[in-house]
């Protein structure tokens, strides 16, 4: 597969010609191309892409392609024995390993959520983002990327393809609630601990311009410590919070502004797509 000069690996979603890949190798959309296993090349075309999740969808006119048999994360163990192939050209690569974390629902930078953290043993190499990981009996248990996290390959649950693929398929982006701070984890003041009910929170150090949360009032200086309710101290649970059904609700913004309680409404906005 090629976008431009970006080799990449996908694999086949469906039989009417819907692979996935990587985000990245999706930038150049009017240089896309997919060499299938028979050797034959096809011109594809973008149907989305979400960068978040570093997940896109092509489209290629077949149909009856062989697809892929996936399988869903339950009964996934630690230790069991994993392959992982990439095909970023004309040559088929695997990589033989084993699950070495099999962990719970995750949230990554841009707010997505993984259902699961899948970590397999194998060391990132060219072409392995896009491709599948692949089960003793054959299944594919996800698709591996190396951008979720420096220096690490990680899959991405079959749950969560389909959500992602379902989305960009229907819409050609994942929506996303958007706020608008950069904000960073600090001391909630002692004297006001009992009243926050917590020991930290978010102090904002960027408003970006025209965005809810300038609209709203926020400052830079702000300490945010609950969102609609929720408390919040990391900027993932920020992020977490800012799910695609929240998109137009107004949320109640609690925070500390020159040692005084403060509390805003705030209207979550669609996320500009980037």
């Amino acid at each position: 597969m090629s976008g431009g000069r970006r080799p990449a690996t996908g694999v086949v979603w469906s039989a009417d010609g819907v692979i996935v890949t990587t985000a990245r190798v999706a930038r150049r959309e009017s240089e896309l191309t997919v060499t299938l296993s028979d050797g034959s090349e096809l011109a594809a075309t973008l149907a989305g892409r979400d960068r978040s999740t570093d997940l896109a969808v092509l489209r290629v006119r077949a149909s009856a392609l062989p697809v892929a048999r996936w399988r869903d994360a339950d009964g996934l163990k630690v230790g069991q024995l994993v392959l992982a192939l990439a095909r970023p050209g004309r040559t088929m690569r695997a990589r033989l390993g084993i699950l070495s974390t099999v962990g719970q629902e995750w949230g990554v930078p841009g707010g997505s959520r993984i259902d699961r953290y899948i970590e397999p043993d194998i060391e990132p190499a060219f072409g392995i983002s896009g491709g599948p990981l692949i089960d003793a009996e054959g299944r594919a248990i996800g698709v591996n990327t190396a951008r979720l996290q420096r220096g690490t390959v990680l899959t991405i649950p079959t749950s969560t393809l389909r959500r992602v693929v379902d989305t960009l398929l229907a819409h050609g982006r994942v929506r996303r609630g958007y706020f608008g701070i950069a904000a960073q984890t600090v001391p909630v003041p002692a004297a006001l601990e009992s009243t926050v009910g917590g020991r930290a929170g978010l102090l904002v150090h960027e408003v970006e311009p025209g965005s809810p949360a300038e609209r709203a009032g926020i400052l830079i200086g702000d300490l945010i410590y609950s969102i609609g309710g929720r408390p919040v101290s990391r900027p993932d649970q920020l992020m977490g919070l800012l799910t695609e059904d929240r998109i137009g609700a107004s949320e109640s913004v609690r925070f500390v502004r020159a040692g005084r309680l403060e509390e805003v409404q705030v209207t979550i906005g669609d996320r500009p797509q980037q």
